[in-house]
């Protein structure tokens, strides 16, 4: 086993990893912590008692964004920023976004510790909703602070009847606010997340860590499709409309355009995640099937070609039933690829942890995605073991964080500092022209 040298103090960083977990505990290890509920509150509570702890200036933004501030010398320098998510699935584990956020407290504390002369104001970020369980659209507060929110957001009801409105006031969050708390082009000099592989790549290479190379974008659909009620035991099979029998042939066809993909080695995965059917009575004929279409790919063609088939064939399965139907769009991001600049930091300060992490695409989205609207950004991966994740089971060897964490404080030490500032800065001003 490698012995690795680290100023980061990992003890640290796993007791405050478990004491974040406790928060909306669900069985031995997994968690239950939705966005904007009271569970969710608690954990910001919490995370926002060690950003005061280590002399962070804290604030709760407009869109429910717990952010800790550091000033740097310069003032008129772009922003260093570092975070991830602390909300959950509703089945989920405890190292999905947390590692992210409790990491970059980690990596900034030790920064204040080691007396690292910092040029950059850095600010850590727990970014709200990521996850887009509640409320059926995810990236919530790191959208918002992009500019990026959609008429209706606010509408959005989960399935207690509760509006992202009022649980967006509830948790603290002010619509009023939000032009003020949006981040122009060229305030974020870059943006570094620290998260959870979530697939099976790094333990098969046996590596700790790895740099990603960009991000698969997603495209989320609801799909509605109508037929008509009857009895079960009456309604002769060849004059039904059976919503839910057109909607087991999309699906089945959803994965066999996926299939027919992957087989090729393409990179693209589609899923039905989530589905209601009313009337729901066993001797009833399904009058109306709802479900959710998630199709991501980090070929963009690729995904719309797929995608034009997919609307297709359930044109032909709803005419075949006699149904009618309705699509509607939830998410449409384009494929995002992390900054050549920044992968070559994490590399070279990778190779001085003796260390030679092999670069990965990621197929899941994260806070990354949103931010790259407005900024450059850097990813490191953490193996996951048996690729297991959005459940109890989810597990990172403390380690393995550990080693990541150091990557990050390495990183953003490098940042931080004057000839990195410049550096950033400049990239900053040639995109922004």
């Amino acid at each position: 086993m490698r012995t690795i040298h680290r100023a980061i103090n990992a003890e640290r960083l796993a007791q405050r990893l478990k004491e974040l977990s406790q928060i909306g505990r669900l069985g031995e290890s997994g968690v239950c912590r939705l966005a904007m509920t009271p569970e969710d509150k608690a954990g910001v509570r919490l995370v926002r008692s060690w950003m005061d702890e280590i002399g962070l200036a804290t604030r709760m933004d407009a869109f429910g964004n717990l952010i800790g501030h550091l000033s740097g010398s310069d003032a008129s320098a772009p922003i260093l920023m570092l975070g991830s998510h602390i909300d959950s699935q509703p089945y989920g584990g405890r190292f999905d976004g947390a590692i992210g956020v409790l990491g970059a407290l980690e990596a900034v504390q030790t920064l204040l510790e080691s007396g690292v002369r910092r040029i950059m104001p850095i600010e850590v970020v727990a970014f709200s909703d990521e996850e887009g369980c509640r409320f059926n659209k995810g990236l919530f507060g790191s959208r918002g602070i992009t500019g990026k929110l959609e008429e209706g957001e606010l509408e959005r009801v989960d399935r207690r009847g509760v509006t992202r409105l009022e649980a967006l006031r509830a948790f603290g969050g002010d619509p009023n606010r939000f032009a003020d708390d949006q981040y122009a082009a060229g305030a974020i000099a870059a943006y570094l997340e620290l998260h959870i592989e979530q697939g099976q790549v790094l333990e098969a290479t046996g590596e700790p860590i790895g740099i990603v190379s960009g991000i698969a974008g997603p495209l989320w659909l609801t799909v509605a499709l109508t037929g008509e009620a009857g009895h079960a035991g009456s309604v002769p099979m060849a004059l039904r409309k059976d919503a839910l029998a057109g909607a087991a042939e999309v699906i089945t066809a959803l994965n066999g355009l996926a299939l027919r993909e992957a087989a090729g080695g393409a990179s693209i995965v589609g899923t039905v995640g989530s589905m209601s059917v009313f009337p729901d009575s066993r001797n009833i004929i399904p009058e109306r099937v709802t479900f959710t279409v998630d199709l991501r790919d980090i070929d963009v063609d690729r995904r719309r070609r797929l995608e034009r088939e997919l609307r297709e064939l359930v044109e032909e399965i709803v005419d075949r039933h006699g149904l009618t139907h309705a699509i509607r769009e939830d998410m449409n991001r384009e494929p995002s690829y992390c900054a050549d600049w920044i992968k070559s930091i994490l590399r070279q300060e990778a190779a001085l942890m003796g260390l030679a992490p092999p670069e990965l695409m990621s197929g899941p989205f994260h806070d990354a995605l949103a931010l790259s609207e407005i900024c450059d950004y850097g990813m490191i991966f953490v193996r996951s073991r048996g690729g297991i994740s959005h459940h109890p089971a989810e597990y990172s060897d403390p380690d393995d964080i550990a080693v990541g964490v150091e990557l990050l404080y390495r990183a953003a030490a490098r940042l931080a500092t004057d000839d990195e500032k410049e550096d950033a800065a400049e990239r900053m001003r040639t995109t922004v022209a």
